[in-house]
């Protein structure tokens, strides 16, 4: 089974072709009792780069079966909470995203790439780490110097990025001309396995471009604001930001 830019295995990964998708129909294709459920169509972003992993249900012939994780292998496995039942191989149902989670995780992963992009732009700092759950966030910088009113200058032109509501767009690219965009890795590390042949490109218009493969809202209006809740200092040069949504 091959694995293109919007397939993972067997799964048809609806989720990077529109992140707006909340419910679909689909087939199961395979269950292993160990790890999980096989769909051919899923919308489940199933976690990578920060982005923590959908949860939802499937619906099917009057049952309800709770997602609440996904392992990944040579296919994407949809984990069943452990007290729902399973549908077999070969079982049409509807899989349905919880709306508020994806939905903040969206607004959360849209605000970090507005938040590295200020930074990289301000300030030529690179990211060293970072983790997120729906609203909040934490973010590492590499940053050796940090003036004195870094934290509030920081808030400032990232709230005033999202008030601009700046069309956020996700285009796919042969790895050659990906690699090509000056400063397309904002990580000081690359962490961009060698094997992939086509690089999933997320553009905030005219503030930041960046390799990416998580899930985003449409413009950066759909943000919110964000609020530096701590800035903290991790030895040898590197700032934490955390940071939530509202």
């Amino acid at each position: 089974m091959s694995t293109g830019p919007n397939r993972h295995g067997h799964t048809h990964r609806l989720d990077l072709e529109d992140a707006s998708i909340r419910d679909w129909d689909a087939v199961v294709v395979a269950v292993d009792p160990d790890r999980g459920v096989v769909l051919d169509r899923s919308a489940f972003y199933p976690g990578g780069g920060g982005q923590p992993p959908d949860e939802g249900v499937l619906l099917w012939g009057g049952v309800r079966t709770r997602i609440v994780g996904t392992t990944k292998g040579d296919d994407l496995y949809l984990v069943p909470h452990q007290d729902d039942p399973v549908p077999p191989a070969g079982t049409a149902v509807r899989g349905a995203l919880d709306d508020e989670r994806r939905t903040n995780l969206m607004r959360t992963h849209s605000g970090l790439h507005v938040l590295t992009g200020v930074v990289f732009r301000d300030f030529g700092a690179l990211v060293t780490g970072g983790n997120m759950e729906p609203l909040t966030a934490r973010m590492d910088f590499d940053l050796a110097e940090v003036p004195p009113d870094f934290r509030d200058r920081v808030a400032e032109a990232v709230n005033q990025e999202i008030r601009e509501d700046r069309r956020i767009t996700v285009d796919t690219l042969p790895r050659e001309e990906a690699f090509a965009i000056p400063d397309i890795i904002r990580t000081a590390t690359n962490l961009l396995p060698p094997d992939i042949e086509v690089v999933r490109i997320v553009d905030i218009v005219g503030l930041d471009t960046q390799a990416d493969g998580g899930t985003h809202v449409a413009s950066t209006a759909m943000i919110g604001r964000m609020e530096i809740v701590k800035m903290e200092s991790k030895g040898r040069g590197f700032r934490r930001l955390r940071v939530r949504f509202s």
